[in-house]
């Protein structure tokens, strides 16, 4: 899958576009959910993240490394 913003919005909140599959997502409290193309009325569920700094990442896990 490759997600980007499709451009337009449904209900005041901006929908998704997968460009590998043409699908519509738009998002919900509990992932996304497809409402156009080939994954219609189908679940993405959302997956657990962090949202921090480099500095912050690098002191919890001390062995990541960056590619380049």
């Amino acid at each position: 899958m490759t997600i980007s913003p499709s451009g337009w919005t449904y209900r005041n909140t901006f929908v998704l576009y997968d460009r590998e599959t043409g699908t519509l997502w738009y998002p919900y409290a509990k992932g996304l959910m497809g409402i156009q193309g080939k994954y219609f009325k189908r679940w993405l569920p959302k997956l657990p993240s962090d949202d921090t700094t480099w500095e912050e990442w690098r002191k919890r896990h001390p062995s990541s490394e960056v590619l380049q």
